[in-house]
């Protein structure tokens, strides 16, 4: 399943927040979504999750609109990862992920042995198996975030839009997240601060600098010295992992004097 993002423009305030972003995420390919702080990451993928209306251009699912899809038909097939964590309630860490099968189910409908499966596994596959009878809001940020990626797991969806799903995690689960991510074989996009991560496991990575498309292709195309330099204000190094055969980035700290 292909998600596009066609001319897309977002604006407030008398401002563009996003303007003419056009990008693909093709079947089973993940693409990261890298940029400065205020760079436009977070707007955009709003667009995608219908969280935020395009001024302009459009968002497709398979060739659909998002925005004239039913909202129960778009949660089947797309799942959100919000940087947001929800404020106080009184759920269960387990209530939170069986949440993730409403929109396969009728207004008060109960889990029955298909969905507690599906539950199950999505806790499981996020190491949060222990946690399942705490209250939500008792979590560390951390394992809040591990819960509400499970709870996006247990969608079953063809696509996956993630907003720096890693905030908050361990060095640990920073790779299971984004390792399970790419073994789902879903089509995803993520918004990522961390070049490295997005290397590693991105396919191919979109570059976003004041609300504008910067640059967009594979990690070894777009992440160049050159790039960094203008988009982050850094100067960097950048040479092939021995063991992963991927780019590595080491930024260099300013030359003072």
């Amino acid at each position: 399943m292909t998600l596009v993002a066609e001319d897309v423009t977002v604006r407030a305030g008398g401002r563009a927040l996003v303007e003419d972003v056009s990008l693909e995420a093709a079947r089973g390919e993940v693409v990261g979504i890298v940029g400065p702080n205020g760079a436009g990451k977070s707007t955009l993928l709003r667009t995608f999750y219908r969280a935020r209306r395009p001024t302009s251009g459009r968002v497709l699912l398979d060739g659909e609109d998002v925005w004239r899809m039913k909202g129960r038909a778009l949660a089947r097939r797309l799942a959100a990862v919000l940087q947001e964590t929800p404020g106080e309630f009184e759920l269960t860490v387990y209530d939170v992920v069986a949440m993730g099968r409403a929109p396969y189910k009728r207004a008060f409908q109960g889990d029955d042995a298909a969905d507690r499966e599906v539950i199950t596994s999505a806790l499981a596959a996020l190491d949060v198996a222990n946690l399942a009878r705490e209250p939500f809001d008792r979590l560390s940020g951390g394992e809040k975030q591990r819960v509400l990626i499970a709870r996006a797991l247990a969608q079953e969806p063809d696509v996956m839009v993630l907003d720096e799903p890693t905030n908050h995690l361990d060095l640990r689960h920073q790779l299971d997240a984004l390792g399970l991510v790419r073994e789902l074989g879903v089509t995803a996009v993520v918004a990522l601060h961390d070049l490295n991560m997005a290397a590693a496991f991105c396919d191919r990575v979109a570059v976003l600098h004041r609300g504008r498309l910067a640059a967009s292709g594979t990690p070894r195309d777009v992440l160049t010295p050159d790039l960094l330099a203008d988009v982050y204000r850094v100067d960097a190094e950048i040479d092939v992992h021995p063991t992963t055969g991927t780019p590595r980035i080491t930024v260099l700290p300013p030359v003072s004097g």
